[in-house]
């Protein structure tokens, strides 16, 4: 057994067969998946499995990442089943494994983590060299940015409204984040699983005071222009830079955290202004 094999509920994983069948509960890994090659063995996805548009069009849907439709996926006799402990719901998980033999979990932490996913799926789906090359494109630009200084700045990143909801520090998009010193507020953890990952907030609360800028993500809420104009004339949020930024870009890890990098570097440079 290759150690790289081990998922991140410490299952290890035997290699799959080439005709194994695939079902990823997970849009950034339905990605991945595609970008290591495995187009003929994906056969089930999310609904919010969008990427890439062209290939994964054709790839029957099962549902939402929590809504998932239990009897679609058994109809597609999966032999793996791809799921995250932050998108997936647990008794979800533990019911589809009464029929899928494979179930593959993952939780990147981290940017670099997803040197860890990579290497994992390269293995159980005989993907490793597809995988190596992921692995050096992201080590080039985790390099890059980290040779680099980055000025100190206070964020909140808010992922939802009705009502307001940020992320906790220990949570993936506050680690993207911080690879450019932007420190997430409020300054709290969350722990492994479950909703204090990421707290409602309120506008009123006392260290909205302290955040430098405010990112309001295009998911899972799609915050638009409107939303960025009236937060402006929020007495709370006064003086504040109150800018949209990609969620896709921020919060997906796999293949997409590549291109992450790289967008984060760019917002970080760029001097103030719209």
């Amino acid at each position: 057994m290759n150690t790289r094999a081990v998922d991140a509920a410490g299952v290890a994983h035997e290699r799959a067969s080439p005709d194994a069948r695939i079902v990823s509960l997970v849009p950034s890994i339905t990605e991945t998946l595609f970008a290591l090659g495995l187009d003929r063995q994906i056969v089930g996805r999310t609904g919010f499995c969008v990427h890439p548009r062209e290939r994964v069009r054709n790839v029957p849907k099962v549902g939402g990442t929590k809504a998932v439709n239990i009897d679609a996926i058994r109809a597609l006799q999966p032999t793996h089943l791809i799921v995250n402990i932050d998108e997936n719901e647990a008794g979800t998980v533990d019911l589809l494994r009464t029929f899928v033999p494979h179930v593959v979990v993952t939780h990147p932490l981290t940017p670099r983590d997803n040197l860890t996913l990579y290497a994992l799926l390269g293995a159980v789906f005989d993907r490793e060299e597809e995988a190596q090359r992921l692995s050096q494109a992201l080590e080039t630009q985790l390099r890059d940015i980290e040779q680099r200084t980055w000025p100190a700045q206070r964020v909140l990143y808010v992922i939802w409204r009705g009502p307001w909801m940020t992320v906790a520090r220990d949570t993936y998009i506050s680690a993207m984040l911080d690879a450019v010193n932007w420190q997430t507020l409020p300054a709290m953890k969350g722990g492994n699983a479950g909703a204090d990952r990421y707290p409602t907030f309120d506008l009123t609360a006392p260290w909205i005071a302290d955040v430098d800028r405010v990112l309001l993500s295009s998911e899972p809420y799609r915050f638009t222009e409107a939303h960025r104009r009236a937060l402006e004339s929020d007495p709370a949020l006064a003086g504040k830079r109150i800018e949209l930024i990609d969620g896709e870009l921020v919060s997906w890890y796999g293949a997409r955290a590549i291109h992450g990098i790289v967008y984060l570097a760019t917002l970080a440079s760029a001097p103030p202004g719209r």
